[in-house]
């Protein structure tokens, strides 16, 4: 069977190959991942107001399927912060994210959070950040996953801070640290070159920069997002609304980092059935398929890979193929990239795909 067409005999064949598939997920969120069950230690032991049974947990870390817009979803990371306010627990919360990656077979993952957010007992962002990696590289050297890590900034936070931010992101790069981005509320702080000052040190620092996009705003807001000069934008899918705007993403090759689900519950697109990634590779955009968030949005990648077949209807060699962009577009150096994309390529092989 050529590639082109990939057909299956049982129903549950597509969900096992985007199980099997090696995947690369190059946008998830550290505290929209918070397990339950970590999440329940956490708050017995720290003292943190929260639901003492599993079930209850789990349904205050869980978004609403549909939230009235991007600060609305927002609320949901308000319970994972308040518990990963401490080095054993951002180191814990990272371990268990990577495994529980690793588990689902993705092969890459770039993980990213806001230091900032973790600070609010005492821990500096070098502090939160160096807890973070230890756990994510003692989860990576005991798993089959290779990963990096993305510093968010966030739109709320001052100009100090943020500049602050940038200076301990670039100087942790021997941690894993390979990207500098920002995030948070694009309504009441739209314009990115507000931070140009941590955009400027991160890039001459060594590291990619990326950002949030197109959350609010529609495709204005993914416009205003190139004046930064980014490798890669955070969401973005409403570029489809302006046709120029998706030839200059195009043009200049910055990919978008798609998130049905969590755009849905957003109320960034209308459903789950509006979400254009068809569209968008029609127009020739580079781009990636993520979660956000693993336990926020109540997703992992290989169910995500399973909705944009089923639901969108794109077939499983697009997916596969669209799967290998993520390599293309992966924050890492030329020779990692390179067996990364030839291990997928092997698989592929094995696999008759």
């Amino acid at each position: 069977m050529g590639r082109g067409a990939v057909e299956f005999q049982r129903a549950d064949d597509a969900r096992r190959l985007f199980f099997e598939m090696p995947k690369p997920e190059l946008h998830l969120h550290l505290d929209g991942s918070l397990d339950p069950a970590l999440a329940l230690e956490l708050a017995a032991t720290r003292n943190v107001d929260a639901p003492r049974d599993w079930a209850g947990m789990r349904a205050a870390l869980v978004a609403p399927e549909r939230c009235a817009d991007q600060a609305d979803l927002l609320r949901a990371f308000d319970l994972p912060i308040a518990l990963l306010q401490d080095a054993e627990a951002l180191d814990r919360a990272a371990e268990q994210l990577v495994r529980a990656k690793a588990a689902e077979n993705v092969a890459y993952l770039e993980m990213r959070w806001g230091p900032h957010l973790h600070t609010a007992k005492g821990l500096t962002q070098s502090q939160v950040i160096a807890a973070v990696a230890a756990g994510a590289r003692r989860a990576a050297a005991e798993t089959d996953i290779e990963v990096r890590l993305i510093i968010t900034a966030l739109r709320s936070h001052s100009l100090e801070e943020n500049r602050n931010l940038a200076t301990a992101a670039v100087a942790a790069q021997d941690l894993g640290v390979v990207a500098f981005d920002l995030a948070g509320r694009e309504a009441a702080f739209p314009d990115p070159l507000t931070f140009k000052e941590s955009f400027d040190i991160a890039r001459n620092g060594g590291l990619a920069i990326t950002l949030h996009a197109g959350e609010w705003g529609g495709a204005a807001q993914v416009r205003r997002a190139l004046e930064v000069q980014p490798a890669r934008i955070a969401h973005g899918g409403v570029a489809v609304d302006d046709p120029s705007l998706c030839a200059e993403l195009a043009a200049h090759n910055v990919s978008l980092d798609l998130c049905p689900t969590s755009n849905t519950q957003a109320a960034i697109v209308a459903g789950y059935g509006d979400f254009p990634i068809a569209e968008l590779r029609r127009r020739g955009v580079p781009i990636t398929l993520n979660t956000d968030d693993l336990v926020v949005s109540d997703v992992t990648l290989s169910e995500e890979y399973l909705n944009v077949h089923r639901r969108l209807g794109l077939p499983v060699a697009d997916l596969i193929a669209l799967a290998r962009t993520g390599y293309e577009f992966a924050f890492v150096d030329q020779g990692t990239k390179v067996r990364l994309r030839n291990a997928f390529d092997s698989w592929r092989t094995w696999r008759g795909v």
